[in-house]
Protein backbone atom coordinates (compact mmCIF):
# COMPACT_ATOMS: atom_id res chain seq x y z
CA UNK A 1 0.00 0.00 0.00
CA UNK A 2 1.37 3.40 -0.89
CA UNK A 3 2.22 5.48 1.76
CA UNK A 4 0.39 8.61 2.45
CA UNK A 5 0.11 11.08 4.85
CA UNK A 6 -3.51 9.28 5.95
CA UNK A 7 -1.60 5.99 6.65
CA UNK A 8 1.44 7.91 8.73
CA UNK A 9 -1.59 9.74 10.51
CA UNK A 10 -3.41 6.65 11.41
CA UNK A 11 -0.71 4.43 11.50
CA UNK A 12 0.72 7.27 14.29
CA UNK A 13 -2.33 7.49 16.34
CA UNK A 14 -2.77 3.73 16.52
CA UNK A 15 1.04 3.62 18.02
CA UNK A 16 0.07 6.66 20.51
CA UNK A 17 -3.10 4.65 21.94
CA UNK A 18 -1.48 1.52 22.21
CA UNK A 19 1.11 2.58 23.87
CA UNK A 20 -1.29 4.75 26.34
CA UNK A 21 -2.85 1.84 27.32
CA UNK A 22 0.57 -0.92 27.70
CA UNK A 23 0.48 0.43 31.42
CA UNK A 24 -1.61 -2.69 33.38
CA UNK A 25 -4.16 0.23 35.07
CA UNK A 26 -5.29 1.64 32.23
CA UNK A 27 -5.66 -1.37 30.57
CA UNK A 28 -7.72 -2.54 33.33
CA UNK A 29 -9.75 0.24 33.97
CA UNK A 30 -10.59 0.18 30.39
CA UNK A 31 -11.48 -3.53 30.97
CA UNK A 32 -13.95 -2.24 33.70
CA UNK A 33 -15.72 0.09 31.44
CA UNK A 34 -16.19 -2.53 28.98
CA UNK A 35 -17.90 -4.76 31.33
CA UNK A 36 -20.31 -2.04 32.80
CA UNK A 37 -20.98 -1.05 29.37
CA UNK A 38 -21.82 -4.76 28.77
CA UNK A 39 -23.89 -4.71 31.66
CA UNK A 40 -26.16 -1.80 30.75
CA UNK A 41 -26.05 -2.33 27.01
CA UNK A 42 -27.66 -5.69 28.37
CA UNK A 43 -30.27 -4.33 30.30
CA UNK A 44 -31.00 -1.85 28.00
CA UNK A 45 -31.92 -4.68 25.17
CA UNK A 46 -34.03 -6.67 27.36
CA UNK A 47 -35.70 -4.21 28.68
CA UNK A 48 -36.54 -2.30 25.30
CA UNK A 49 -37.63 -5.96 23.53
CA UNK A 50 -39.77 -7.32 26.21
CA UNK A 51 -41.58 -3.57 26.62
CA UNK A 52 -42.33 -4.29 22.79
CA UNK A 53 -42.98 -7.95 23.61
CA UNK A 54 -42.52 -8.80 19.57
CA UNK A 55 -39.13 -9.65 18.89
CA UNK A 56 -38.30 -11.37 21.92
CA UNK A 57 -37.18 -14.93 19.84
CA UNK A 58 -35.21 -12.80 17.31
CA UNK A 59 -33.48 -10.99 19.71
CA UNK A 60 -32.42 -13.70 21.83
CA UNK A 61 -31.14 -15.80 18.64
CA UNK A 62 -29.46 -12.89 17.32
CA UNK A 63 -27.36 -12.43 21.11
CA UNK A 64 -26.58 -16.03 21.21
CA UNK A 65 -25.35 -15.96 17.62
CA UNK A 66 -23.20 -13.28 18.64
CA UNK A 67 -22.06 -14.61 22.34
CA UNK A 68 -21.19 -17.97 21.05
CA UNK A 69 -19.51 -16.61 17.86
CA UNK A 70 -17.14 -13.99 20.14
CA UNK A 71 -16.65 -17.12 22.08
CA UNK A 72 -15.52 -19.37 19.50
CA UNK A 73 -12.85 -16.03 17.84
CA UNK A 74 -11.53 -15.81 21.42
CA UNK A 75 -11.03 -19.14 22.75
CA UNK A 76 -11.09 -20.84 19.80
CA UNK A 77 -8.33 -18.14 18.52
CA UNK A 78 -4.40 -18.50 18.83
CA UNK A 79 -2.80 -16.81 21.87
CA UNK A 80 -1.49 -13.60 20.16
CA UNK A 81 -5.61 -13.30 19.36
CA UNK A 82 -6.54 -14.28 22.70
CA UNK A 83 -4.51 -11.06 24.35
CA UNK A 84 -4.87 -8.22 22.31
CA UNK A 85 -6.45 -5.60 23.60
CA UNK A 86 -9.81 -5.43 21.39
CA UNK A 87 -10.42 -9.15 21.56
CA UNK A 88 -10.25 -8.58 25.66
CA UNK A 89 -12.51 -5.57 25.20
CA UNK A 90 -15.40 -7.20 23.40
CA UNK A 91 -14.88 -10.33 25.24
CA UNK A 92 -15.56 -7.84 28.65
CA UNK A 93 -18.59 -6.59 26.35
CA UNK A 94 -19.78 -10.09 25.69
CA UNK A 95 -19.56 -10.90 29.72
CA UNK A 96 -21.34 -7.84 30.79
CA UNK A 97 -24.21 -8.87 28.32
CA UNK A 98 -24.37 -12.05 29.68
CA UNK A 99 -24.18 -11.10 33.39
CA UNK A 100 -26.79 -8.64 33.28
CA UNK A 101 -29.65 -11.07 31.00
CA UNK A 102 -28.69 -13.47 33.61
CA UNK A 103 -29.19 -10.71 36.65
CA UNK A 104 -32.77 -9.90 34.66
CA UNK A 105 -33.59 -13.73 34.76
CA UNK A 106 -33.48 -14.14 38.34
CA UNK A 107 -35.18 -10.75 39.39
CA UNK A 108 -38.12 -12.44 36.71
CA UNK A 109 -37.94 -15.54 38.91
CA UNK A 110 -38.36 -14.29 42.53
Amino acid sequence: MQNTRLNDLVGVVTGQIGQLFQNPWRRASLLVISLLFGFYLGTAISTTTGQQAQLDIVVATILVVLTESVSRIIYGGSDRVRRSLPAQIINMLKIGITYSLFIDALKLGS
